[in-house]
């Protein structure tokens, strides 16, 4: 085995062989807001989320979305030349709004140059009907994700995490996309307070039974102002060790589908906000850790995969 060659189903890989040039993501923050926040469903957000809307490294949000997007262009253009564009709408909840309005904010970047289409997180209980049936047409012309935050299976880690939604609501919501083919992908956080490597590998599993087409494996980041660094602080639980979290990402692709695309195998935490784990601002030597522990199994994605 070559350490060069991922031995994971890499979404940017497949974007890649699509449209036979490299997919740049342009995060976006479109001044959304969440029903967990606005009271809706809670008050305050999940306990991890800051005051950014899980949105650290989209665009300014002062500024409109053309703004944004041409001055994130602009940056990545410097590493990747003669790319295409997939923006990514990602603070807070980015289907949190009457259709007109969403029709605006996406359209407003989906017509310029060398946009292959957009992609959108959000939760599975912001998923009106009038929205999902504009994305299945707009889908049939551009490329569509909308990305899922599930985090965990488990409905006690979900009101641990304030979360504002069980995970039948989750299948709910999933099932509104997947029948009118949408592409989804689904976020799960690994290190999540008092959940055991059983939790977490059970959470991955269950993605297995599910029609989805790619997952986000994120570490749970302590960020500061967050009810998670209360909890940090106060000793109510631990973060995870480096090389535990790689085993367990190793062991969870593993047991992944390989047919399931990948598009994180952990999250990035801002280092001015980040309080623990702080070996995750490595992130460049975690990525090859976990390239280094494929290698030392002789494994890849889907070599424990049972149908």
């Amino acid at each position: 085995m070559n350490i060069n060659e991922k031995r994971y189903n890499r979404f940017a890989d497949y974007l890649k062989k699509k449209y036979n040039k490299k997919i740049i993501k342009i995060s976006l923050n479109a001044g959304f807001t969440c029903p967990n926040i606005d009271g809706t469903k809670a008050y305050g957000g999940c306990i991890y989320c800051s005051n950014k809307g899980s949105g650290d490294f989209a665009g300014v949000p002062s500024d409109d979305l053309v703004t944004q997007f041409n001055d994130i262009k602009a940056k990545m253009s410097k590493k990747w030349k003669n790319g295409l564009y997939l923006p990514y709408f990602q603070a807070y909840s980015n289907t949190y709004a009457p259709l007109k309005v969403l029709k605006e904010k996406y359209e407003a970047v989906l017509y310029l140059d060398n946009v292959i289409g957009i992609d959108i997180a959000t939760r599975p209980d912001c998923l009106e009907d009038d929205l999902v049936d504009y994305l299945a047409e707009l889908s049939k012309n551009k490329e569509v994700w909308v990305e899922l935050g599930l985090q965990s299976i488990y409905d006690k880690t979900a009101k641990i995490i304030n979360r504002g939604h069980d995970f039948n609501e989750f299948l709910i919501g999933l099932k509104k996309l997947r029948d009118k083919n949408i592409n989804v992908c689904v976020h799960i956080i690994n290190g999540l307070p008092y959940e055991t490597y059983d939790m977490m590998i059970n959470t991955l599993k269950k993605l297995n039974e599910l029609d989805i087409q790619a997952v986000k494996i994120h570490l749970l980041h302590v960020l500061k102002d967050t009810p998670l660094a209360n909890m940090y602080k106060k000793g109510k639980f631990k973060v995870m060790e480096k090389m535990d979290y790689v085993n367990l990402v190793v062991d969870q692709l593993e047991l992944l589908n390989p047919d399931i695309l990948v598009q994180r195998v952990t999250g990035d935490g801002g280092r001015d906000e980040l309080i623990a784990p702080l070996w995750s601002l490595k992130k460049f030597e975690l990525l090859n850790e976990i390239d280094w522990e494929f290698l030392r199994r002789k494994s890849r994605q889907g070599s424990r995969f049972n149908k």
